[in-house]
């Protein structure tokens, strides 16, 4: 896990302040730890939200800066702890759902969050504020793919030999792709095995991270490949060709959300935090820079933004919940299988 300069520093404020030196502890009622991704995520947090909003309230912003599953793996591993080293823990709704059914996360006292009228209905949930959302789609180059495609499916067309890509962290949602394409379900991604085998004997390929993806589709190694039509939006203003289609196997939303630990240092730094993710401007920046819909009733977004990231009446219809049960039982198997088989 990589945490920043600041955050190390960050964290010996903390320990000094523990041994009670009263400057120190002053200082550390004045931070928010917020565990995140780094990347575009965390500097448009930086950009939005750290700066325009929290500095004003005389609150710092340490990011410790990780992929979901070393922050999943720390909460867990402080659940007992009397003092945890997070005071916010972003994570998407699946892996969120994950550690609340685990007991590392506050039940969020609603008084004390002021924007919380403003949720959406549709995505309040009692452990957490969804902060962004978006669909899953199939990404592809029109300049290569030249008949659009229609399904998960079209990635095993011999044709595309070694022009599909995989963005490594997201093998959850990868394996999701393969197992639709196979005939399973939100229920049941066992079919995922055989097609991801199969996708293997026609040299898919595998980057360490999203922007490692955007780069290959970039130069044109990549064609296709299951993401976040979020991403694509900003890729696609970034001058990389593509176009999207919701798949008609089916296909669902991702929410990105943020939580407070149970034993966050600073419970009140931290509510302060989840309601700047929920302020109107930072939603907005976050959609115009990233392609993320608002999870908020009072953000507006421009025609032109909400035309590309916006999702017609018959694409919502393809569109389901996760199915966060199944996802938490088979979690364990669904990485192992893809670290040792599929990548091995």
């Amino acid at each position: 896990m990589i945490i920043s300069r600041r955050a190390t520093l960050g964290g010996a404020a903390i320990a000094a302040a523990s041994a009670g030196l009263p400057g120190l502890a002053r200082a550390q009622s004045k931070q928010v730890v917020v565990g995140t991704w780094g990347g575009d995520y965390g500097e448009l947090l930086r950009q939005n939200i750290d700066t325009p909003l929290m500095q004003p309230q005389g609150i710092e912003v340490l990011q410790d800066v990780a992929n979901a599953d070393p922050r999943k793996t720390k909460l867990l591993a402080e659940r007992q702890a009397r003092r945890g080293t997070m005071g916010v823990a972003c994570l998407s709704d699946t892996d969120m759902h994950m550690m609340s059914s685990q007991d590392a996360l506050d039940t969020l006292d609603m008084s004390r969050l002021k924007r919380a009228g403003s949720i959406l209905p549709a995505l309040r949930k009692p452990y957490a504020i969804p902060h962004i959302y978006s669909a899953l789609v199939l990404l592809y180059n029109p300049d290569k793919v030249t008949t659009a495609p229609t399904s998960f499916a079209d990635m095993w067309d011999p044709k595309y030999r070694g022009r599909v890509g995989f963005s490594d962290i997201l093998y959850s949602t990868n394996t999701f792709a393969a197992a639709m394409a196979g005939g399973g379900s939100f229920g049941d991604y066992t079919p995922a095995r055989n097609k991801l085998m199969e996708l293997r004997s026609l040299d898919a390929k595998i980057y360490p991270s999203n922007e490692a993806l955007a780069a290959a589709l970039k130069g044109e190694e990549v064609w296709m490949t299951p993401m976040w039509l979020a991403r694509g939006y900003m890729w696609q203003k970034a001058g990389i060709p593509l176009r999207h289609v919701v798949p008609k196997e089916g296909a669902y939303a991702i929410v990105f959300e943020a939580a407070v630990p149970r034993n966050s240092r600073n419970k009140d730094n931290a509510y302060a935090y989840l309601d700047a993710m929920l302020q109107p401007q930072a939603q907005t920046a976050f959609a115009d820079r990233m392609g993320y819909l608002p999870t908020v009733t009072d953000a507006s977004l421009p025609p032109e933004i909400a035309k590309q990231i916006s999702l017609s009446e018959a694409d919502q219809a393809q569109l389901k919940a996760p199915d966060y049960e199944y996802l938490q039982r088979s979690h364990g198997e669904i990485l192992d299988f893809w670290n040792k088989q599929f990548k091995g």
